[in-house]
């Protein structure tokens, strides 16, 4: 059995983001060649070789996890060995609290890369931004460290510090953070009101809490303004890194009556899997905006792309990040686990969003102060190095992940709110299944 998961980025405070929960049945055995058999006997003489004449006794297991790691992320950007520690922290951290700094990262050229910080933790508060890159951790170099080992040493006790070298695009000279590690406890979801009757929630991540932590939203937003007086609901998926599948299909399927809400297609016909929604709404029906921007990825492109194709919401924003594969995390006899690309993930109408995004409906930009500009952008998927490719579509980069502190500059909420109060009342809110192509 394997467990299926779905994301962006390894997240460092420290977690292992954008995961699925659901099994899955191994994929169909194929027999090896020769030739196979040929290389495996190579890697068996090299690594003898290693093992008695290195100039240092090495460890051997850490020479086999190496190897291991080395053979997965040549493949793409998201498969990844993890050792026991690893697997099992990855495990803690989709319940939504953990330990550390709060930040989900990737690896690129081998520096850690900053996807975005987690609101209220100890990175965003330090100032952190999306593209910094980490270069040196206390007293150690990254480069040369694999992503797990560049994690390990980011975490530690509660309350005791790590220093940070930040190498900032147009920065003059590198920028030394010290940070205070904390407990990261993740609320997915947050909830106001917006100009007295609209409800806007917002979805940092796609944890074991987000649904329910949904339900609890609009509940609360329906009894506050009163359900007859709601012009809308606002959902915010800006800068979210994805999360479990099965809680992006449930919140998708939280606003969708009937239909597909997303299919994974694998190497093999018969691996694909399709997710459909069931009968209810809990918006009962009104207007939905959902806002993207390059920092909304996987999972979050799911949700986005499910209710673009069924026209039950309007996408306003930017480009969101175009991560449209699939991992599979396979535990190993020793405890640890491979994170393996197994399948692309498709919206409703056919589309795959791989290293391409969701294109909102309206294109709304957002004002970004001269100090940040040139550093809000992302490069998304298609800026990672060696991911998949998108066959005979063009590709595209990311969009800026910036949103202003202050949400009386936030020109995409406000936009997402006006608009709302533009519609007439039935408008652009009839659920119908997409066609499938």
């Amino acid at each position: 059995m394997s467990l299926v998961l779905l994301g962006a980025a390894l997240g460092i405070g420290a977690s292992a983001l954008s995961t699925q929960t659901q099994l899955l049945s191994g994929t169909s055995a194929i027999a090896a060649s020769a030739e196979t058999y040929r290389q495996l006997s190579l890697f068996g003489d090299v690594f003898e070789k290693v093992r008695t004449d290195y100039v240092e006794k090495p460890e051997e297991s850490k020479l086999i996890e190496s190897a291991v790691n080395g053979m997965l992320t040549s493949l793409d950007p998201h498969s990844s060995y993890m050792d026991a520690k690893a697997f099992r922290d990855m495990q803690t951290t989709t319940k939504g609290e953990f330990g550390g700094l709060g930040i989900e990262v990737t690896m690129e050229d081998g520096l850690i890369k900053v996807v975005s910080p987690i609101d209220d933790t100890p990175a965003s508060k330090a100032g952190l931004l999306a593209n910094d890159i980490i270069t040196q951790i206390d007293e150690d170099q990254v480069q040369g460290l694999t992503l797990n080992q560049a994690v390990d040493k980011m975490r530690g006790p509660v309350n005791s510090t790590v220093k940070l070298k930040i190498s900032r695009k147009e920065a003059k000279d590198p920028i030394d953070v010290s940070l205070t590690r904390d407990i990261i406890k993740i609320r997915p979801v947050r909830s106001k009101v917006e100009s007295g009757d609209v409800g806007y929630v917002r979805l940092t991540q796609f944890n074991e809490q987000t649904y329910d932590g949904l339900k609890t939203a609009i509940d609360k937003l329906q009894s506050e303004i009163g359900g007859d007086k709601i012009k809308g609901y606002v959902i915010d998926l800006r800068n979210n890194p994805g999360g479990l599948l099965d809680q992006a299909v449930m919140v998708s399927d939280a606003f969708l009556d009937r239909g597909e809400i997303v299919s994974t297609r694998g190497r093999n016909p018969d691996e694909t899997q399709r997710f459909s929604a069931k009968a209810g709404d809990l918006a009962k029906g009104k207007p939905i905006v959902v806002l993207v921007n390059g920092g909304a990825a996987s999972a979050s492109e799911i949700v986005a792309g499910a209710l673009q194709d069924h026209k039950r919401a309007t996408i306003m924003g930017t480009r969101s990040f175009g991560k449209g594969s699939v991992q599979s995390i396979i535990p190993l006899g020793g405890q640890g686990a491979l994170r393996l690309t197994t399948a692309r993930y498709y919206t409703p109408s056919g589309r795959s969003i791989q290293a391409k995004g969701i294109e909102p409906d309206q294109e709304v930009l957002q004002e970004v102060p001269d100090d940040l500009k040139g550093k809000d952008e992302t490069k998304g998927e298609a800026g990672l190095k060696g991911h998949l490719k998108q066959k005979d579509t063009e590709e595209r980069g990311g969009s800026s992940a910036y949103i202003p502190p202050d949400p009386a500059k936030d020109k995409q909420l406000i936009a997402a709110v006006d608009f709302l109060h533009g519609i007439q009342k039935g408008a652009a809110n009839v659920t119908k299944p997409a066609t499938q192509n």
